[in-house]
């Protein structure tokens, strides 16, 4: 039907440009099942260390947290003398991209801006408790940037995927067969002109053949003589014949 094809003319040079089409979108289609392919690969990858992240974030929360008991059963509640002592953020987190299959992945990075202002706390008592607690407390931010790394990534990597595989499906299953369907019948009319043309050829080749047999037959009859090979027609000169309708 004409809603399964793309409506064109038949001619030999829309069955050209149909054929360019067919192959450009065959390799687009080559295109993105790589892309596909790339990017499920890094999902995968991103979903494991999610978990494993998640894993070790489990522990080193657990071991922060116990470390701040400790610290605030041996030099007390220390919350109040931290926050006297922050003028500005000790840690940043930087943002970068990461080029995955023309896909852009945001990466986040944390680092220590300046010098620790904590450094003097629980210099009374309770000082290696106190340190103990902030390289837990450190160490448990710096696994949450990185899990907020890998959990951003996740889910950009889950959109364009889908997105993907979207574009896929389509040029698979829609915009290749109806391209092949339309080369079909380019094809389909163009022979069938094609027997036409012969067949319209040939019955002309037969009407002459017909009227050049009868006037022989009729000077046959009328005893007229052969024509001599001076009379014999020019095949070089250009002739014209007469229109023949049947």
């Amino acid at each position: 039907m004409a809603a399964d094809r793309i409506n064109v003319f038949p001619s030999r040079m829309a069955q050209t440009q149909m054929k360019i089409r067919l192959k450009g979108a065959q390799k687009g289609h080559n295109l993105l099942k790589k892309k596909a392919d790339a990017l499920t690969l890094r999902f995968r990858a991103v979903l494991r260390k999610i978990v494993e992240n998640k894993t070790v974030m489990g522990d080193v929360m657990k071991l922060a947290l116990f470390s701040l008991a400790e610290a605030t059963f041996v030099a007390g509640d220390i919350s109040d003398g931290v926050l006297q002592n922050v003028s500005h953020a000790h840690v940043r987190v930087r943002s970068s991209k990461d080029n995955v299959a023309g896909v852009q992945l945001p990466v986040f990075e944390s680092y220590k801006d300046g010098g620790d202002t904590n450094e003097l706390m629980g210099l009374s008592r309770g000082g290696a408790r106190v340190k103990k607690c902030k390289e837990a407390w450190s160490k448990a931010v710096d696994v949450l940037v990185e899990l907020a790394s890998l959990q951003t990534s996740f889910v950009t990597l889950d959109e364009v995927i889908k997105t993907t595989n979207r574009r896929v499906n389509a040029i698979e299953h829609v915009i290749i067969p109806r391209i092949e369907r339309t080369i079909a019948y380019i094809t389909t009319e163009l022979d069938e002109r094609e027997r036409e043309e012969f067949y319209r050829l040939k019955k002309i080749q037969e009407k002459k053949k017909a009227i050049k047999e009868k006037a022989e037959e009729a000077k046959r009859l009328a005893g007229t003589p052969e024509d001599d090979d001076d009379d014999a027609p020019n095949l070089i000169a250009e002739e014209q014949d007469d229109d023949l309708l049947f």
